[in-house]
């Protein structure tokens, strides 16, 4: 049976912009490190086909972050949209400036980010994407020391900020003027970046936050303890990434685990040990979703049919951004649009996460 295109239209304001996209985008960080530039290429055509008009990447993707790679899925991103008149006017291409190094030197050296390197770093992303604006871009990570990709704790004696949020948000408003970016965005931010980029934003006449990128799943939903409240009163949406938590909540690792001889030898946790050094390689996250996924069998519903669908459906998520490796999967995400889940299953579902808390935050 020919899978058909999405029950929906590009229906979703981000934030108070004039952006409007699809509660389904695709994220592309696979491509470039798992998925060749033809498959690739294969896979945006059929998001395309099926509806999907909003489209994620990153100067620093493909994933896990090598200096061969650094660049490499916004290239092909670049080419897919050469060799296609026309197909950029119909969808909304977002793009991240990275922070500060986090170990890659490649990217850029030092404390901060600067409105140089701002600036710098969307011309790059403008010219290996081919196009002459983003729609979105956004901060990866925040300039400050804040506890993100597993970290658990605020350390105020870890602070090395090196460059003010102004002078940030001042980058960006020049890059909104200058036509390069329509939107702008946060990703794996807090409550108080938020609420200080938005203060900022509206005392000085500078570029609003539209949007913010954070982790969202079944085993790591941190985000309802205070930032969706935030994201809820100041108008800005959440773009959900990881929503089967790296593979986790797929069901692929049940059997086998993660690095076993009977682990999967195709999937990223268990080829990049990068990857599992951060929270999914955590045996604690391994163990919350194996009991998700017997939930979902429980019900009669693939594990990971149903961790899509209880992000889908939460009132905090805007759009939930699915990275994949085929067309196969591709349509597989895409198809568990539209599934609902039970009063009992949702119920249970928060029991696990009342017993576990948030494994892989």
């Amino acid at each position: 049976m020919t899978a058909m295109s999405l029950p929906f239209s590009p229906n979703v304001r981000l934030g108070r912009s004039d952006l409007m996209v699809t509660p389904i985008c695709l994220g592309t960080m696979t491509f470039g490190e798992q998925v060749g530039q033809a498959d690739a290429h294969a896979i945006l055509d059929r998001a395309i086909e099926r509806g999907v008009n909003f489209v994620d990447t990153a100067e620093m993707y493909a994933v896990p972050a090598r200096q061969e790679t650094y660049g490499a899925t916004e290239t092909i991103i670049g080419h897919w949209l050469a060799r296609r008149p026309g197909i950029r006017q119909r969808i909304v291409l977002a793009s991240k400036v990275a922070g500060p190094s986090r170990g890659m030197p490649w990217i850029r050296a030092g404390l901060g980010l600067t409105a140089a390197d701002i600036i710098a770093s969307c011309e790059g992303s403008l010219r290996r994407l081919q196009t002459n604006v983003i729609d979105l871009y956004q901060i990866h990570w925040p300039e400050r020391h804040v506890p993100a990709f597993g970290a658990l704790y605020y350390d105020p004696a870890q602070e090395k900020s090196a460059t003010p949020i102004h002078e940030q948000l001042e980058a960006m408003q020049r890059l909104v003027q200058a036509g390069k970016v329509r939107a702008i965005g946060l990703s794996n931010e807090t409550p108080y970046g938020v609420h200080e980029f938005i203060r900022l934003a509206e005392q000085h006449g500078l570029p609003r936050v539209a949007t913010v990128q954070n982790v969202y799943c079944l085993v790591s939903r941190a985000l309802e303890n205070a930032l969706d409240e935030t994201l809820h009163r100041l108008n800005v949406s959440l773009l959900a990434y990881s929503p089967l938590g790296f593979g986790l909540l797929t069901g692929k690792y049940d059997a086998g685990g993660i690095t076993g001889p009977d682990a999967p030898r195709d999937a990223r946790i268990a080829r990049f040990e990068s990857v599992r050094k951060q929270r999914w390689g955590r045996p604690e996250a391994l163990q919350a979703a194996r009991r998700y996924n017997a939930l979902a069998r429980k019900y009669g519903l693939a594990p990971a049919r149903m961790a899509l669908a209880f992000c889908y459906a939460k009132w905090q998520v805007a759009s939930t951004i699915i990275g994949v490796t085929s067309r196969a999967q591709l349509d597989e995400n895409l198809d568990a649009w539209g599934t609902v889940l039970p009063p009992d299953l949702l119920a249970e579902i928060d029991q696990i996460r009342w017993e576990i808390r948030d494994p892989a935050c």
